[in-house]
């Protein structure tokens, strides 16, 4: 981030923004970039992680505890200008042998979690000055074949539908888009790529030479929350440093210099 625009700050100083699963990799890149930019950053997470932001403990899944959260978020600060909706994830399990109850609680976290956070979020800005913004964190498994990850795919890919169905219902006071993350590295990438020469090998199939660091999606987020983007909503920001390379390309023996 240039000087310049970290002066500038994008016009989110001041601002209250919740970050769910703000405390450790993408959700405390993104949590860091806000508050270098002026921001206020509350994170929350089930458990603490080893941040300096204000946390806030609560499963994204239980609609009781998110109400009580974006209350006492309310209470403490008077208002909640933005919403980065992080919070999800997957382990690796093929789908014929993953159980209906494992299938559940990845779509639950992943889609039904998000739509229960921006429901209650919604709800407030939508009865305040200036309303909000929300972001929703999205990924390319969403947008290509998820192998290991179906479940995951499936609600991230509904997850970009419903940014743009909420989008449509919501405007103007309240805007929000999506950010598709492509290949993140954080402090989990060996569970999806293995030791430094497979994160390093999984970085050379990515046009710009690398996975994305927690920061990169920061920066995206935060000029979605900010007035900078005033009039876009309903939208999908792809950060993913080119995307893959297509498969025929190793395999063809013909004018493959790509």
């Amino acid at each position: 981030m240039t000087e310049a625009v970290h002066e500038a700050g994008l016009g989110l100083a001041g601002k209250t923004v919740l970050v769910t699963g703000g405390v450790r990799g993408v959700g405390a890149g993104i949590a860091q970039v806000l508050a270098d930019l002026g921001a206020h950053p509350v994170v929350c997470a089930r458990r603490p992680g080893d941040v300096d932001f204000e946390f806030l403990s609560c499963d994204v899944r239980d609609p009781d505890a998110v109400a009580a959260m974006i209350a006492e978020i309310v209470d403490r600060h008077g208002r909640l200008d933005g919403v980065v909706n992080n919070a999800g994830g997957s382990p690796f399990a093929m789908a014929a042998d993953a159980s209906d109850n494992y299938t559940a609680k990845i779509i639950g976290l992943n889609l039904l979690a998000p739509m229960t956070v921006a429901r209650a979020a919604h709800a407030v800005m939508v009865n305040q000055d200036g309303g909000g913004a929300i972001v929703n964190v999205s990924s390319v498994s969403g947008h290509r074949p998820s192998p290991g990850t179906a479940a995951y795919g499936a609600a991230k890919a509904g997850l970009d539908n419903l940014t743009t169905s909420l989008a449509v219902e919501w405007a103007p006071a309240v805007r929000i888009n999506s950010v598709v993350a492509g290949p993140v590295q954080t402090e989990a990438s060996h569970l999806h790529y293995g030791d430094d020469d497979g994160i390093a090998a999984v970085g050379r199939t990515i046009p710009m030479g690398r996975l994305a660091q927690p920061v990169d999606i920061g920066n995206a987020v935060a000029f979605l929350l900010s007035p900078m983007a005033e009039f876009i909503t309903g939208s999908t920001l792809t950060v993913h440093g080119g995307g893959e390379k297509p498969a025929f390309l190793d395999a063809a023996n013909a004018g493959n210099d790509v």
